[in-house]
């Protein structure tokens, strides 16, 4: 109900629908449950540990979901048995390997067994959060519409009550081809088996992608942090190590699943260490939290994470009579994160809580973001809050955070997130670049085995988070004896004459006037049109309608900000409710809020739910034109390719055979394959020059059957090719490869065959440069596949530099198995020449190691293995 009404009215008549529940319904009999147990370090993958939970206790309960009516359990043995079934369905509508399939599903169970389908069918889960209000309907649908986009998703899961919404999507991002339900999926045929393909993928491994998740977009587009089965698991081991995890620790979360702390830290952490999980939907929570500290009671939780406006929220609103009976002692670690964790809050919990059991020492304050698969830093569990208070007038005019006097009344204070957890580094840079020093404020670097790779098909993105093996938070803090001291967002905060304005503080204080809706406030910087310097804005949302009272509460924004910063803000805008943008986690989106400012739409009421529609379903009718006329354009370009094809090869081929000597009949071959790469519009961009100082031996990544004509086409004309013997005899290509010198072998590897080696050892000793695939085939799924060492070994004998070729972007222009040509631009990137330092197997493995990593670092696709 909170999340459609729009009204009143639909309050009132939610209400009188609704059931009667009573706020004590979690209270009476505290239940019990089953010690659990971790999963063993040997599992390396998620799909491995869930497998081994399900064969160690198959009907011990994971989670518990408090929905609508009576909850409802899923236990191990359940949940794999039900994704096992949802991966038949998923597998059945084609999903290729490595693909992205979006998850748009409410808290639920149907989201675990989504989320495991969609692995075991070997795709990659992109959590999505579902559609929350009606008046936003357009921009929710417009920014999920783009990650799916982003992430090349060809399948959306979601749910019955918004599946019409769902395929307006569809029109909206081409690469959807279908959309559909877990009930569908779980009840769809078995996936018949293509001829020579597995019906089942090969299961993940540690270097696989995970899932997919999308950064909630606070300061910005949403971006996909590619997190891998080692990332996650490294992280939740290091968590588990510092936290103290216990077998008999119960988690209870409403946090939403389509966010790193409640997947990852709530679920996954659940998961991994074998915990019985409560949940519940964050919307049950918000309509009345004091549900969240029932279910602690009744369950005995230990282990429970919210951010800070959760804990503002329970000690504000919740009434004493739903606190009637309320024990939180087992409440053993409540993790405050995802947002800037404030003193007053804690301070606030505490004091309002205590009474009920709860202790200082169990608030823990934390730092994570999704670019570390969770944790980053870890306060000391047990330890009460560590608060520091610093000077106002350093902080602000520069980088320092000294001490302040005790009782300071300017004073700033921060809370310690804790000390690093183990695996993990932290460093704070100043502008220059250079580690700060103590209580110097910076940038927040880290670097960790849980780290992201970089953002899905964002390089430019990728290429800002990086430096060199340090990646950067986009947060500013400083380490005070060890300890992480958060102080806000890079791109938050606000320069105003020369001093250094950090937006949390002033939102906090203007939220806290009597009349502004609390957390409902937003402090940016706004560039004036005249002078070019940054004005202070403060939109806020009040109820209030009265102009008199509007006035009055401008005047106590503003003797506030005097207050705080000792000068007023430029400019105090007052809004009606749901005005301040905010992320799916509650994140105040502080540059959304300025583009809304900028834009003069402050206050202009929410778009009709119709015309949203209407407007969506206009710009997918545009979208599907659009589509057709590129599947037009596709098929004229394939024509086109065809028709260059039969242009050229036929003749080149008839004069093949007339031409005497090798060395000419290679020429001719390059000037064919320039002329048809060039007229099929496939001609490569070659980066790096190949030196013309004796025979090399090449070795080149394999992608697709283009390949060998484009390196032809882009290489000197006095190199040979080595290829499989089946082609020696296929008719019309046979007798072309042999009359260019082509050097036919089985599977090449001097392991198994001796003669194999020698063809290519007096090619090379007869002067020619040989070009070989050591991968020894191609696949259509993107990746580079393990080397053969049998180039290497003949290079080390032979005494002949290798030369590291790296093909990118044919393997989608012609796929294997497939005969249809697809536009691109690819590109020919040559390396560097290595030389043999020796002779035998421990020299040629130094060459394959050192090749593949030179083609690994342009090939722009994972590694499938480190060769052998």
């Amino acid at each position: 109900a909170l999340a459609i009404a729009e009204t009143p009215r639909d309050l009132l008549r939610a209400l009188a629908e609704a059931g009667s529940g009573g706020s004590a319904a979690f209270l009476a009999d505290p239940e019990i449950l089953e010690a659990g147990e971790a999963a063993p370090d040997r599992t390396q993958t998620l799909v491995e540990v869930l497998e081994w939970h399900a064969r160690r206790h198959p009907g011990r309960r994971h989670v518990l979901f408090h929905g609508d009516g009576e909850p409802e359990e899923l236990t191990y043995g359940e949940l794999l048995r039900r994704a096992r079934a949802a991966a038949q369905g998923i597998r059945a509508g084609g999903l290729e390997r490595g693909q992205a399939v979006g998850l748009m599903l409410p808290s639920g169970l149907d989201y675990f067994v989504a989320f495991f389908g969609v692995l075991l069918a070997g795709g990659v889960p992109v959590p999505l959060y579902p559609p929350a209000r009606r008046s936003q309907i357009e921009d929710h649908l417009r920014r999920q519409a783009g990650i799916l986009a982003t992430a090349q998703a060809g399948l959306l899961i979601t749910f019955g009550d918004v599946l019409p919404l769902a395929r307006l999507l569809r029109a909206q991002v081409p690469e959807v081809r279908r959309v559909t339900t877990v009930a569908e999926l779980s009840t769809a045929p078995r996936a018949s088996s293509p001829a020579g393909h597995p019906e089942e993928p090969a299961p993940p491994q540690p270097e696989d992608v995970a899932f997919l998740q999308f950064t909630s977009g606070s300061t910005g587009n949403p971006k996909g942090v590619i997190l891998t089965h080692a990332n996650l698991l490294a992280n939740l081991r290091a968590l588990g190590q510092v936290a103290e995890i216990r077998p008999d620790d119960v988690v209870v979360s409403w946090l939403p699943l389509y966010h790193d702390m409640g997947l990852i830290g709530a679920w996954m952490g659940s998961l991994y260490f074998g915990l019985p999980l409560i949940l519940m939907s964050p919307l049950a929570f918000l309509a009345r939290p004091s549900r969240w500290l029932q279910a602690i009671h009744h369950h005995r939780g230990t282990i429970s994470a919210a951010p800070n406006f959760a804990y503002e929220l329970c000690a504000a609103k919740i009434p004493d009579e739903e606190l009637q009976g309320l024990d939180l002692s087992s409440w053993r670690t409540a993790f405050n994160g995802a947002e800037p964790v404030s003193p007053e809050a804690i301070r606030r919990f505490t004091e309002r809580f205590a009474p009920y059991g709860f202790q200082e020492g169990m608030m823990t304050p934390v730092y994570g973001l999704a670019e570390n698969s969770l944790a980053v830093t870890f306060q000391v569990p047990g330890r009460p809050p560590r608060i520091d208070a610093v000077r106002r007038e350093p902080f602000q005019r520069g980088d320092r955070a000294e001490p302040a006097a005790p009782g300071d009344p300017a004073a700033l204070h921060f809370v310690s997130c804790g000390p690093p957890i183990p695996t993990v580094q932290v460093r704070i840079v100043d502008g220059t670049g250079n580690e700060a020093g103590e209580r110097r404020v910076g940038r927040l670097q880290f670097r960790s085995p849980s780290a992201t790779s970089g953002y899905f098909r964002n390089p430019e993105a990728t290429r800002r988070l990086f430096h060199g093996d340090w990646l950067d938070s986009g947060d500013l803090a400083y380490i005070a004896e060890g300890e992480l001291y958060l102080t806000g967002r890079v791109k938050d905060m606000i320069i105003r004459a020369g001093r250094n304005l950090y937006p949390q503080e002033i939102e906090e204080a203007v939220g806290a006037i009597p009349g502004i809706r609390k957390g409902c406030v937003a402090a940016f910087g706004s560039a004036d049109p005249a002078t070019g310097t940054e004005r202070l804005v403060i939109l806020a949302e009040t109820r209030e309608r009265d102009e008199a009272a509007l006035e009055r509460l401008r005047q106590a924004v503003q003797d506030t900000a005097v207050d705080l910063l000792g000068t007023p803000a430029d400019d105090v805008v007052l809004a009606p409710p749901q005005t301040v943008l905010k992320t799916s986690s509650g994140k105040i989106r502080r540059q959304a809020s300025r583009e809304l400012y900028e834009g003069g739409r402050i206050g202009k009421g929410g778009t009709a739910l119709w015309w949203q529609l209407v407007r969506l379903a206009g710009s997918g009718l545009s979208t599907r034109l659009s589509r057709r006329a590129r599947v037009l354009g596709d098929y004229l370009y394939a024509a086109r390719v065809y028709f260059v094809v039969a242009l050229v090869a036929l003749p080149a081929w008839a004069a093949m055979t007339l031409t005497p000597g090798t060395s000419r009949r290679r020429r001719l071959a390059r000037r064919a394959a320039r002329l048809l790469a060039r007229a099929g519009g496939m001609f490569p961009r070659v980066h790096g020059l190949l030196d013309d100082d004796g025979p090399r031996l090449l070795v080149a990544n394999h992608q697709s059957y283009l390949d060998g004509i484009l390196l032809t086409a882009a290489l000197p004309a006095r190199f040979a090719y080595v290829v499989k013997r089946e082609l020696e005899n296929a008719p019309g290509a046979g007798g072309f490869l042999r009359r260019l010198g082509t050097v036919f072998v089985e599977r090449f590897d001097p392991a198994q065959s001796a003669g194999e080696s020698r063809k290519v050892l007096d090619a090379l000793r007869a002067g020619d440069s040989v070009v070989i695939f050591p991968e020894g085939t191609f696949q259509r799924q993107p990746g580079l596949l393990p080397f053969r060492m049998g180039a290497f070994l003949v290079a080390a004998e032979a005494g002949v530099p290798v030369v590291p070729v790296t093909i990118h972007g044919t393997r989608s222009m012609l796929r294997d198995e497939g005969f249809f040509f697809r536009r691109g631009t690819p590109q020919v990137t040559v390396g560097p020449a290595l030389h043999p330092e020796g002779t035998g197997w421990d020299a040629a493995v130094c060459l394959r190691d050192a090749a593949r990593r030179e083609i690994l670092s342009h090939c722009g696709e994972p590694d499938l293995g480190a060769g052998g």
